[in-house]
């Protein structure tokens, strides 16, 4: 049985008298990939991201973490060590992380209602979890 293209299957490929022919690296772009969905990636890996939700302190958690502040902020002269856990919202979608940073004590912006430490980080009262340091620890009790 014969082919169909028999009879164009041995001719030498047509050269076309207007068209000077495409360079093998332009011809190689045709081919790449197209991104019909530009930016569906990002968005993808952001709806993946874990965030957490807010943790809300007790009533006690709360005054035990007032206390501390209102200690430290009276020490504040004598620049004690803090370790400070609290809650950084995301920008981007609802949630956010839980952050935990050491620092030098500088102040307590009553103003502004921020915990600021001599590096120049400033936090948000209402985003503190958790407040260390070693002038918080209370010596044990000797039997």
């Amino acid at each position: 049985m014969k082919s169909p293209y028999e009879d164009i299957l041995y001719r030498p490929r047509p050269v076309s008298r207007v068209h000077p022919p495409m360079p093998r690296e332009e011809r190689a772009a045709q081919f790449s990939p197209f991104a019909a969905l530009t930016g569906y990636g990002a968005v993808v890996r952001e709806t993946e991201r874990f965030t957490e939700e807010r943790p809300e302190l007790s009533d006690s958690g709360q005054e035990e973490l007032e206390w501390k502040l209102r200690f430290l902020e009276a020490c504040g002269a004598e620049q004690p060590e803090v370790t400070v856990t609290y809650f950084r919202p995301d920008h981007r979608k609802e949630g956010g992380s839980r952050v935990r940073i050491s620092g030098t004590w500088k102040r307590l912006d009553e103003q502004q209602r921020m915990l600021v430490l001599q590096d120049g980080t400033r936090i948000p009262v209402e985003d503190l979890l958790e407040l260390e340091s070693p002038l918080l620890e209370q010596p044990e009790d000797s039997p």
